[in-house]
């Protein structure tokens, strides 16, 4: 069960929503640890005093900020909050928007929005509302000592929020491009474009969550148990040699030919025919379908 993490009130015009955050994903990565390789000891992270090099508790630890080299304000939580009362226990609502007007970038974690006690009214009118028009809220809050920007989008009756990156967060990309061209856009023939749209329309269909699963951390533990059956607990693996990138190279691939046999091998499992035209989708469904993100239960 998800547990509350932030409180506070959805705020927009005259609305007041008192509500709850609770996380809405997890991760399933393999519980590994750090060990010595010379004796397979764990290793440990300790909290030490730079001054006197002595082990530090929780209890005396304290944020700060370096405001000249080797000096610091010491900063509570009351600091946090008092700096911007509203903004700690507010979900201020700037506009409304078109999920599609947001960037895929911009996205970041997913949480669930509960009503609290005589919320539940304004909470259903603002999930209904963001179902109706089909927008989703943007605004921002604070949480963890952090100002977030958010969107706050309806998935059926569940009001969900995803904290958004800002844009000076956000990286510009590496140039890319083959040496050989410069890193010019490659010219794409109205044949080559007209088989992969055909090779496309094959291969779409509706995005079901539940028909993908993390294989690769299966392949590990599947490795993991046979390094255990032959007794090699304490063993790393040595390197399989110094050329692991098996991936094809783009530049020995006929792209036309590649296409012409895709399709083919399509024909030959069983060609489908054209999906129907989907009926059109909730916002929260379309960032689903945008960020291969498992949608809600």
């Amino acid at each position: 069960m998800s547990r509350s993490i932030w409180r506070g009130a959805i705020s927009f015009g005259l609305i007041y929503i008192p509500v709850e955050l609770q996380s809405a994903s997890r991760e399933n990565s393999l519980p590994l640890h750090m060990l010595d390789g010379r004796d397979f000891s764990p290793i440990g992270y300790q909290r030490t005093n730079k001054t006197t090099g002595a082990e530090v508790d929780w209890e005396h630890i304290v944020k700060g900020f370096e405001y000249e080299k080797g000096k610091y304000v010491a900063l509570s939580d009351a600091d946090f909050k008092n700096a911007n009362v509203k903004a700690t226990q507010t979900i201020e609502i700037a506009n409304f928007t078109d999920v599609d007007n947001i960037g895929a970038i911009y996205f970041d974690t997913p949480y669930y929005l509960t009503a609290e006690r005589g919320g539940s009214k304004p909470y259903a009118l603002l999930s209904q509302t963001l179902n109706a028009t089909r927008k989703v809220a943007v605004g921002s809050f604070v949480m963890r000592g952090r100002q977030h920007l958010c969107v706050v989008m309806a998935d059926g009756d569940q009001l969900m929020l995803v904290t958004l990156r800002f844009a000076d967060e956000i990286l510009p990309p590496a140039n890319g491009g083959d040496a050989d061209d410069g890193g010019a856009t490659p010219r794409i023939s109205t044949a080559e474009l007209s088989m992969a749209k055909q090779l496309v329309e094959g291969m779409s269909g509706p995005f079901k969550p539940g028909r993908f699963k993390d294989t690769y951390r299966t392949d590990l533990m599947k490795r993991i148990k046979e390094k255990i059956r032959k007794g090699e607990t304490h063993t790393p693996a040595v390197d399989e040699g110094p050329d692991t990138d098996h991936r094809p190279k783009a530049q020995v691939i006929d792209l036309m030919d590649a296409l012409k046999k895709s399709l083919q091998a399509r024909k030959i499992s069983g060609e489908r025919k054209p999906p129907k035209p989907a009926a059109r989708r909730t916002p929260i469904a379309r960032v689903h379908a945008r960020h291969g993100t498992v949608r809600p239960r």
